[in-house]
């Protein structure tokens, strides 16, 4: 019982952190948490512990915890780390779906996906195919963890979702970045379902580089100066 409620104020915390709700840097008071979610401080204290594994929660002196700030250093650090992994577990998927065509059910979905997106560009409301192309892009990202056969890997990647996901309205605030991540995605599927391993890692490592450009510039451009990689970014209020 006790676990399911940890695991419940977890979900709820970390959704709230990765879609910005609780905003880098908001104190999270054991206390006023367990207060706002009618909870006991035991199961939130070992949610936010958690989370701190994770990268989304840091303690700062006294023990007090806070929502983790976004940094243009900690941006870059995050996607270097992504480029070392995520292209070495697509090159573990692709190669295997060569002999287990199964493993790549859900990629051939998404791509078909991507596909009806991508024809709706012109006609279909933005806030719509926003959501759709999120949906799918997470699907992607969790297929690629669900079917490496590689469990450090895989789960080390899956650790660091997170912290990518409340990236991602930075990384598509331009539509015209949305547009291309979305090419960039149907060329990751092609080069999977066509039994490329070096292809899909390529295109994997050039999809993460160009997503890494556009969050620096961005968040370089929000606070003036794109040399100071340690100042932490907080969301306008």
């Amino acid at each position: 019982m006790a676990a399911g409620k940890t695991e419940a104020i977890y979900t709820q915390l970390k959704g709230q952190i990765e879609t910005l709700e609780l905003a880098p840097g908001e104190r999270l008071s054991e206390v006023l948490v367990a207060k706002r979610l009618g909870a006991s401080r035991t199961p939130v204290r070992e949610a936010i512990r958690r989370l701190a594994r994770e990268g989304l929660v840091s303690f700062i002196p006294g023990e007090v915890a806070e929502v983790a700030p976004i940094s243009l250093r900690g941006v870059r650090a995050l996607f270097e780390f992504r480029m070392i992994l995520e292209p070495a577990a697509v090159r573990m998927v692709t190669l295997d779906g060569l002999t287990s065509p199964e493993l790549l059910i859900p990629f051939r979905e998404i791509a078909q996906q991507l596909a009806t997106v991508a024809e709706d560009l012109a006609t279909v409301e933005r806030g719509e195919l926003v959501a759709r192309f999120y949906d799918l892009t997470e699907r992607f990202d969790q297929a690629i963890i669900t079917t490496c056969h590689n469990e450090p890997l895989a789960t080390t990647i899956a650790d660091r979702r997170g912290q990518t996901a409340r990236l991602r309205s930075i990384a598509h605030a331009e539509p015209a970045r949305m547009e291309r991540s979305l090419a960039e995605h149907r060329q990751m599927c092609e080069a999977i379902l066509g039994g490329d391993p070096e292809s899909a890692a390529r295109e994997l490592s050039q999809h993460l580089a160009a997503t890494l450009r556009t969050i620096i510039e961005s968040l370089a451009s929000e606070i003036g100066r794109a040399g100071d990689l340690d100042i932490a970014i907080l969301p306008s209020t």
